[in-house]
């Protein structure tokens, strides 16, 4: 069955001050997928979801969300958690959610009830009446997360999301972002860690240097790389390895190609 396409981008270039930052870079995702954007820091990742936000502009090319150009109508419909975190400090942990529902269009009421029902969830309840300012930072970051999600959206953008998570609470949101994806709900999970990837994504785009290095099923790719290939990410210059007859250059990734009787391990 051919899945709608939530999130279709052909072509897009972004520079600034002659730096081009992303460069001709062209995906889509689909309905109730998990897509991982994976790179090193300063690919160009939050660059590219700035311009899925419509934050900044992209110099040329085309961004398409639900099927048509992007609208202001279509951003209440995407619940986006930026790298840079940041909530009300003074504003009670309940209210918070339910305001910034509110700003996305849901009633009130609604927003209350949607609210208590993620609070409880992950066992914060208790806290709704605390301040922002009174929570632990893990705390913090999961109530940034449940912002996010609380006005029910269809698509989720989530930019490094489990940086400074403790394991029980990066645990706990992986959780949830799997249960969105069981409800059909469309998630971009931005990330430079690959056990994350692997762990949670159906298709992946790798971008280095702001541009498209690999595109694909996970599943795919890893059987195309399974026994002939490893990628490597560094920062000095590899020289002549045992068991590697030969390398394709990615910028900060070196993809080495393995003899038939060197296992990726060694």
């Amino acid at each position: 069955v051919k899945k709608e396409v939530q999130v279709e981008i052909s072509h897009i270039n972004k520079s600034f001050g002659g730096n081009m930052v992303v460069q001709d870079v062209s995906f889509t995702i689909e309905t109730g997928e998990v897509f991982g954007l994976v790179g090193p820091n300063g690919a160009g990742k939050t660059t590219t979801i700035r311009m899925i936000m419509d934050i900044i502009r992209a110099d040329s090319g085309e961004i398409r969300l639900f099927g048509q150009p992007i609208e202001e109508e279509t951003k209440n419909r995407i619940g986006y958690l930026p790298e840079e975190r940041g909530l009300y400090r003074k504003m009670r942990v309940s209210d918070s959610l339910v305001y910034l529902a509110s700003l996305k269009n849901v009633d009130a009421t609604v927003a209350k009830e949607r609210a208590e029902e993620l609070l409880r969830q992950v066992d914060m309840f208790p806290h709704k009446g605390k301040k922002i300012s009174e929570l632990s930072r893990g705390m913090g970051q999961i109530i940034q997360f449940l912002v996010t999600i609380t006005h029910n959206p269809d698509l989720i953008i989530l930019d490094e999301p489990f940086a400074g998570l403790d394991p029980v609470n990066r645990q706990l949101l992986k959780d949830i972002v799997l249960e969105l994806k069981e409800q059909g709900k469309t998630v971009i999970l931005s990330t430079h860690m690959m056990n994350e990837v692997e762990e949670m994504c159906d298709r992946i785009l790798m971008i280095d240097k702001g541009r498209v290095v690999l595109y694909g099923n996970l599943a795919e790719i890893k059987w195309r790389y399974r026994n002939n290939s490893v990628f490597v990410k560094c920062d000095v210059v590899i020289g002549d390895l045992e068991g590697v007859s030969g390398r394709k250059d990615h910028g900060k990734y070196v993809e080495l190609f393995l003899d038939g009787d060197t296992p990726p391990q060694k």
